[in-house]
């Protein structure tokens, strides 16, 4: 029996690609499928999102943000050790060389990523709003058009399509644009889907495949002997196993110090607000240049997503951030008034170098790690339930993940 911890997208994935392989499998969720940073984010399938979070622009942009309550990257000041050690392995990550390697792996985990949302698609009864309009990154300023010019630059580099437009070619991409933003990057490539859909969607097909789901159900710790895990010790009793998949996001490090391992992750709470799409758009997706916000629409409804606030385990809903959210919307939009649904926030694991965390650790023969995804989660889940399923199975997976070994900052 294999135990999948964690029911968000990557859980669920893995949980799916192992029951498809004929594995017998347990997920245990301690609250319900997709309740966590699986639910509200933007939905975001995105080759274009190839740039680690560590970068050296990201670093220098950041350390004007952090004392600002309502920038788009905000470290709330706490007393944190875990924090501290983070952000110093984070500033080392900052490099050009750093950036240069991580591409290619990003790329590729999430061109594999869209060819499996292709197929998971076409499954009978699984419809999760998958479409493929690309993304278009717009600006408002010069300044930030050059920004983004710049990084469409390096991203071609990388062999990634993207396409710098005028004001007047992003307004022909995107009509509810305001006329007077400086321009935009069209990534033609890139996808969304409705992300709560998908994963209770996948969900079912899992369960039809025999994978048994266990919601409600908190990890308590883990019976070892010598190099392997014997029992996961939940809420709701001991199960015995074979191997386990810790994918439980955020909660992740935690549960990994209860193994003895040092998996470094802080927990980045984002924020989204969900209103009714009127008829004049927008209808493809838009990263908010200046803001790093996102539209999203999803069906009827608009999806406004962003922010990045390391605040712990938080789950408290910081006002201000929602408030610049709005704020920015009529910046690049020219509808001003929008009729709200819900107001969500989620916690994202980032990992200090930008990179998820996937492999199995040394000093376990029977544990695979899959967390730490950050901000892709829900583009790279499926490529990690893949690879899950195939070093379940004992083969040689289909990339090369020694760059995200989980001890790699032991």
């Amino acid at each position: 029996m294999i135990v999948v911890v964690g029911g968000g997208v990557v859980g669920v994935c893995a949980a799916y690609y192992l029951a498809r392989r004929g594995f017998g499998v347990t997920l245990v969720e301690k609250g319900d499928i997709a309740a966590g940073s699986s639910y509200g984010n933007a939905g975001l399938i995105v080759p274009s999102h190839s740039i680690p979070l560590a970068a050296p622009g990201v670093l220098r942009q950041g350390l004007r943000w952090m004392l600002d309550p309502e920038s788009p990257f905000y470290i709330r000041p706490r007393p944190s050790r875990d924090l501290v050690r983070w952000l110093l392995r984070f500033r080392r990550a900052c490099t050009e060389d750093h950036v240069r390697r991580s591409i290619p792996i990003i790329r590729e985990l999430s061109r594999a990523s869209l060819d499996l949302y292709r197929e998971l698609a076409a499954l009978p009864g699984l419809e999760f709003g998958f479409r493929q309009d690309g993304v278009l990154a717009v600006f408002r300023t010069a300044a930030g058009l050059e920004h983004g010019r710049h990084e469409a630059a390096v991203l071609e580099a990388a062999g990634i399509v993207a396409k710098v437009v005028d004001s007047e070619g992003a307004c022909a991409l995107e009509p509810a644009l305001r006329r007077d933003i400086a321009g935009g990057v069209y990534f033609p490539d890139d996808a969304h889907v409705t992300p709560d859909r998908f994963v209770r969607g996948l969900a079912r097909v899992a369960e039809g495949l025999g994978a048994r789901l266990l919601t409600g159900t908190e990890v308590l710790g883990f019976t070892k002997r010598g190099s392997g895990i014997t029992v996961v010790e939940t809420t709701r009793g001991d199960l015995a196993v074979d191997q386990v998949v810790l994918a439980a996001g955020a909660w992740s490090s935690g549960l990994a110090r209860g193994l003895g391992l040092d998996l470094p992750l802080q927990a980045a709470k984002g924020y989204s607000i969900t209103c009714e799409r009127p008829p004049s758009g927008p209808h493809i997706p838009l990263l908010l240049g200046e803001t790093r916000a996102a539209v999203t629409p999803m069906g009827d409804t608009l999806r406004f997503a962003g922010t990045l606030e390391m605040a712990g385990l938080d789950l408290t809903i910081n006002r201000r951030r929602v408030a610049a959210i709005r704020r920015a919307v009529p910046q690049y939009l020219a509808e001003e008034s929008y009729t709200v649904r819900e107001i969500w926030r989620g916690l994202r694991p980032c990992s200090p170098d930008g990179l998820p965390y996937i492999g199995r650790p040394a000093r376990y023969d029977n544990l695979i790690v899959a967390t730490g995804h950050a901000m892709i989660g829900v583009s790279l889940g499926p490529v990690t339930g893949g690879l899950v399923a195939q070093l379940a199975a004992r083969e040689t997976p289909m990339l090369d993940l020694a760059p995200l070994r989980p001890e790699r900052f032991a």
